[in-house]
């Protein structure tokens, strides 16, 4: 019995290096604890006011170009854009109030608020509307063909259109 304890203690020293050995690249693998001191990295807002105003000019040209307005139809757009602008920017200001408010206190609360935007967006399109009727009059088929899914309307099998799918209003959805 010593001398398998004598063997045993023997090994004991070899055991302790092969454990470290195993073990020395999951150490060196490990995250560095985080220091007290160190602070979160800033944050960094990748789609600035400055962005969504670029991306509304550009759709607003692309539709532009995508209904191929004669020059008599040119002259009925600027209604039309500065509508579109409007309600963009409505959007937009719901949005960061939206970011403000104090956390609702009950379902109540929520389902006010969204009613609040409901009405908000459907004063808004019915701004687009009212703009839009004289242009739209002077459109001809082919070129009406071509605005609804340029705006992001999409069929949904009979059910209404929500006004949220809409880039006019997609600065709300943030």
């Amino acid at each position: 019995m010593t001398r398998i304890l004598t063997r045993l203690s023997a090994l004991a020293p070899m055991a302790l290096v092969a454990t470290a050995l195993l073990a020395a690249p999951a150490m060196a693998q490990a995250p560095a604890a985080p220091q007290a001191n160190d602070a979160p990295p800033p944050m960094v807002d990748l789609y600035t006011d400055d962005d969504a105003q670029a991306t509304l000019d550009a759709r607003l040209i692309a539709l532009k170009t995508v209904i191929r307005l004669t020059p008599d139809q040119e002259k009925l757009w600027a209604p039309v854009e500065a509508a579109i602008r409007q309600a963009s920017k409505n959007a937009a200001a719901r949005a960061a109030e939206r970011a403000k408010a104090e956390a609702a206190q009950d379902f109540l609360d929520v389902l006010e608020r969204l009613a609040d935007a409901e009405v908000a967006r459907a004063n808004d399109l019915k701004s687009v509307i009212a703009a839009a009727k004289p242009l739209v009059a002077s459109l001809s088929a082919e070129q009406q063909r071509r605005i609804p899914a340029f705006l992001g309307m999409t069929d949904h099998a009979g059910r209404p259109q929500p006004t949220f799918e809409l880039w006019m209003f997609e600065a709300e959805q943030e």
